[in-house]
């Protein structure tokens, strides 16, 4: 049985059943559905996942805040990089009766050509990062100066691209060579370019809400003219590591986003990948990453969803 305090957070949508829409897929998060062939209604359920496990216990409003914090941040990211919304109200394309399944949670947007990797930028040296750096004194390749700790901010962020996993898989981190042999020179010197700018413009504008981005990953693909389009989600808990800066001022890094679940389950010894069962996950844990979140959607956007 729930706790009364999960209980009161209401029901979680595991899963979107849309019957006036095509299914496309049902990502980690997103359940995907065609609207004509040109686009997608891509609707953010309450699943969680880590260690590229999709959890059995999902996070009520989970979806909400997450599409709410993505919405802010296109918004706020248009003049450097434009993105897949399409500018329509995701509601006006489903059955009436399915609307209030999408409402608030759902982005109508255009379908793209995916680039077949992650812009990955950091301004700090966490995650799989650190784990490269205290090995070799490096990153992605990119070679570090000595002395670094998780709370050091780099002098300029760095651009360390992935691959991009199927779900089950694990993203593998690639150098730059490498990703110029995977979408070209032209495409990779442009996509870092872009990544570097995006990072540094939300950077500043979260540090005036009292959040430091250490890292974030982006996903782009190609319109048809072949332009360079933000597209999937933008600087959200779940792609990013968001930190409280007066916590971090005084050496502590307090998350406001999903390290604390990937830290708990390091503990229990879940290894992830797609031989890892799903897993139930304790109300304490569940409650711990909804109220990470909605404090990140409260402090960035100015309430929580």
């Amino acid at each position: 049985m729930p706790s009364a305090a999960l209980l009161a957070l209401g029901p979680a949508v595991q899963s979107t059943h849309l019957a006036s829409l095509p299914l496309i897929a049902r990502g980690k998060v997103r359940d995907l559905y065609a609207v004509g062939s040109d686009r997608m209604l891509m609707v953010a359920s309450d699943r969680l996942s880590a260690f590229d496990v999709v959890m059995k216990a999902p996070v009520p409003g989970k979806g909400r805040l997450l599409t709410q914090m993505a919405l802010f941040w296109f918004d706020r990211l248009a003049a450097i990089a434009p993105n897949h919304l399409t500018g329509e109200a995701p509601e006006s394309v489903v059955a009436s009766g399915e609307r209030a399944e999408v409402e608030g949670r759902s982005m109508l947007v255009r379908r793209l050509e995916p680039l077949p990797c992650e812009a990955v930028v950091r301004g700090y040296v966490a995650g799989s990062g650190w784990k490269e750096y205290t090995q070799r004194g490096t990153v992605c390749g990119i070679a570090l100066p000595a002395g670094l700790t998780p709370t050091t901010p780099l002098a300029a962020p760095i651009f360390t691209p992935a691959t991009k996993a199927a779900v089950g898989d694990h993203d593998e981190n690639i150098t730059f060579a490498q990703l110029e042999a995977l979408i070209g020179a032209a495409r990779a010197a442009e996509l870092r370019a872009t990544a570097i700018r995006l990072y540094e413009a939300a950077r500043d504008v979260a540090a005036t809400r009292g959040i430091v981005v250490a890292d974030t990953k982006f996903e782009f693909g190609l319109d048809a003219a072949g332009r360079l389009t933000l597209m999937d989600e933008v600087l959200t808990p779940d792609s990013s590591r968001l930190w409280l800066a007066d916590e971090l001022r005084a050496g502590r890094i307090v998350a406001l986003d999903k390290q604390p679940l990937r830290d708990w389950l390091d503990r229990i010894g879940v290894a992830g990948g797609a031989a890892q069962a799903a897993l139930d996950l304790p109300d304490d844990v569940i409650l711990g990453v909804h109220e990470r979140y909605a404090r990140a959607c409260s402090m960035l956007c100015g309430e929580a969803a």
